[in-house]
């Protein structure tokens, strides 16, 4: 696990932005763009920059409402992949795409965004993430580097495919051959198998945890059912790891639409973006944080 010190920890929210068939979804489950608004409005409340992850079809199939709400220096849009297609072989999502189905995924993901907010796409999230990101993927990581990324993030998982994912800190690709290419692991649950909130297509969130457990006080008995759960068994032990230990950063991974479907009123926001506040963490963005690591050759 490579750690980057630092004298304050940066605290990056981000959001895995999907589109999925609506007609497929209970009502009351929202769109990722739908619940994005209602995000929006608690980073200006709270000036806090964000990442949003955003898929290429999502961005297609609403791409003036996307701009106009997300077009402004406080939010980083990066890519989600094109469609969300697995990247390479995953025990719970699946096995990988063909190449020609990657290489598809990888760049007509950063044209479109590039497309519709007209500026530099810098980063990527993949589909699912993988346990140890994209190493000994060398086929895929050429693909991400002559794309033009900076930077990707596909680590999201702990040891052997189990959650709350560690707060393993940024490192590069230099002993696959790609020492220009950054990873961005992302930490702790991913807060919708927290929620158990997959069952709406069908899929169960059982069968993540490690044992022992790397983080007991991360391990609820049973899935969260409040904001303010959440916030206990994920955010506030992540934020205090991260600050005790100076790690360089912490980043949860979250979903629009399952935090609106749980959460509407963004409570879990809230009480995270003020303990953010309160700890002394500096809000930031992946791509200003792979240009400040870049500066200093970190």
């Amino acid at each position: 696990m490579t750690h980057t010190h630092s004298a304050l920890s940066c605290y990056i929210a981000a959001y895995d932005t999907e589109q999925y068939d609506r007609s497929l979804l209970p009502p009351e489950v929202p769109t990722c763009l739908e619940a994005c608004r209602r995000i929006v409005e608690v980073h200006r409340k709270h000036a806090v920059p964000a990442t949003f992850f955003i898929t290429g079809k999502a961005l297609e199939a609403t791409p003036a409402e996307f701009r106009a709400l997300l077009d402004d220096p406080l939010f980083e849009i990066a890519s989600h992949t094109y469609s969300h297609r697995i990247l390479r072989d995953h025990p719970f999502c699946g096995p990988a795409a063909s190449l020609e189905q990657i290489q598809e995924e990888i760049v007509r993901g950063k044209a479109v965004v590039e497309e519709v907010f007209g500026r530099p796409c810098l980063g990527m999230r993949t589909a699912c993430g993988f346990t140890e990101g994209l190493r000994g993927a060398p086929e895929v990581l050429r693909i991400v580097q002559e794309a033009g990324y900076r930077y990707i993030s596909s680590k999201l998982w702990g040891p052997d495919y189990s959650l709350p994912a560690d707060l393993s800190q940024s490192f590069t690709y230099a002993d696959d051959g790609f020492p220009a290419l950054r990873e961005f692991p992302g930490h702790g649950w991913h807060e919708n198998l927290l929620k158990n909130n997959n069952r709406i297509f069908g899929m169960s969130s059982l069968r993540v945890l490690l044992f022992p457990p790397l983080y007991p006080e991360m391990i609820p008995a049973g899935f969260v059912s409040s904001p303010e759960e959440e916030f206990q068994y994920n955010n506030r032990p992540l934020i205090r790891r991260a600050k005790e230990g100076r790690l360089g950063y912490v980043s949860m991974v979250w979903h629009p639409w399952s935090l609106g479907f749980f959460d509407p009123d963004m409570r879990m926001l809230e009480l995270t973006f003020n303990h953010v506040h309160e700890q002394g963490l500096v809000p930031t963005t992946f791509g200003k944080l792979s240009e400040q690591l870049q500066l200093s050759n970190v």
